[in-house]
């Protein structure tokens, strides 16, 4: 059995629908790296690891929390290109150089998905109802670039 598709049998990635996206603006890695940062499979968008770095590959801020909130901007904006929402995500993955400012992290993830909130002290609290997705934070060692702090990979689903 032939592994190269038939004239008249079209590849498996269009047999399920996958669709494979640069960013927008793509990332310095992705065409060196040979990546995707989006990817829909039916109704999955995964976007992939997602760091503050610019185009001209600066890192935008320079605390944990600065940095998760371009991340989310930067997310939003490719989860809007494939029409989807904060609305839609499902599961989002947080890896951390420093998990001692975890609650820098935490606190922008509560912002976009509404499931934690602050008072006044910055003190975070939890919503009545749960409204985000699962997610897990993980320290690693280091990213990249030793000025990124977070980096945040998501997946939506499309209803």
């Amino acid at each position: 059995m032939s592994a190269e598709p038939s004239a008249s049998q079209p590849p498996a990635s269009e047999q399920v629908g996958i669709t494979r996206l640069a960013g927008d603006p793509p990332s310095p890695w992705e065409g060196a790296f040979g990546y995707s940062r989006v990817v829909s499979v039916g109704p999955w968008v995964l976007i992939g690891g997602t760091t503050s770095v610019d185009p001209s590959g600066c890192v935008v801020g320079s605390t944990p929390y600065e940095q998760t909130v371009e991340i989310f901007r930067k997310l939003l904006h490719e989860l809007a290109r494939t029409g989807l929402s904060a609305a839609d995500v499902v599961q989002t993955r947080m890896y951390v150089t420093d998990i001692s400012r975890s609650e820098e992290v935490g606190r922008a993830h509560g912002h976009v998905f509404g499931s934690v909130d602050s008072d006044d002290s910055g003190e975070l609290r939890e919503a009545a109802t749960p409204t985000g997705p699962v997610t897990s934070m993980l320290e690693v060692a280091s990213l990249i670039d030793p000025r990124m702090l977070v980096e945040i990979e998501l997946v939506a689903y499309r209803t």
